[in-house]
């Protein structure tokens, strides 16, 4: 059979739809911020709106510092750097804004690095815009205040995910409703010492010569840091999701798998 024709009223009803059925496509909502907001002075708002459990997705862009007020140290500072308010390096580890995101359960996080895995970066953008919920990616954002040459900076983003000084990662809380570990660790084991990345950026390197004996101490610190982060990583990676077995074989085959 046929479509029967609309009568008059529903002509008239279907024509103020499509005027207004721009407004009916299913938007993409994006919050972008820098880590200064993010980790430190926006920190209640972006809770507050990851816990909402709206369809929105936050994008930070974390260059370890307050990037446009000069450089000021955030709570996205890594241990050992040197910034404005902390000259004597940072003496304090970096904020896991991720880790921390993630104990909701239902917020999508991924922590990227473009010139590390430009791959990794797109299929995280992918999947926060695909999950319905909220989303947040922390992006790796070089910057001039970390006292590098801006052109090769990719290759700095190499060196930090293979030093262990950022991790790659995805979380995706549709994995746990299949029945799998929602978490997968995209970074493989540190191949370089955290020492290689950090010298290669003065924001480091400068306290190895204002004071050297405190430089020494806060690398190990930091090598230390990378260690247990990706230990601990490793350890939430490997555990069985809801549908998986619970057994050592399970935790032991993930652990194969990452190293193949």
């Amino acid at each position: 059979r046929g479509l029967k024709p609309a009568d008059a009223g529903k002509q008239r009803l279907i024509q103020s739809l499509l005027s207004v059925a721009d407004t009916l496509v299913k938007k993409s909502v994006w919050i972008i911020g820098g880590d200064g907001w993010a980790y430190d002075i926006g920190f209640g708002g972006l809770d507050h709106v990851l816990a909402s459990g709206q369809n929105v997705n936050v994008l930070v862009l974390d260059t370890e510092v307050y990037s446009n007020t000069g450089g000021q140290t955030s709570k996205a500072t890594p241990r050992g750097a040197v910034a404005k308010f902390s000259a004597a390096g940072k003496p304090a580890p970096k904020k896991d804004l991720g880790l921390i995101a993630m104990t909701y359960g239902n917020v999508y996080v991924a922590r990227v690095a473009m010139g590390a895995k430009d791959e990794h970066t797109l299929k995280a953008f992918l999947e926060a815009e695909a999950y319905d919920g909220p989303s947040l990616i922390i992006a790796y954002s070089h910057c001039i205040a970390h006292g590098i040459n801006m052109t090769t900076a990719m290759q700095n983003q190499k060196a930090a995910v293979d030093s262990g000084q950022w991790l790659l990662y995805r979380y995706n809380p549709d994995r746990e409703k299949a029945g799998e570990n929602p978490l997968i660790l995209d970074s493989r084991r540190p191949k370089i010492p955290v020492e290689q990345y950090m010298y290669m950026e003065n924001r480091f390197k400068m306290l190895t010569k204002s004071n050297p004996s405190r430089a020494k101490q806060l690398l190990a610190e930091a090598q230390h840091d990378a260690e247990s982060r990706y230990h601990l990583y490793e350890y939430l990676a490997a555990r069985p999701g809801n549908g998986e077995k619970s057994d050592a074989k399970t935790a032991d085959k993930a652990m194969e798998t990452k190293e193949a």
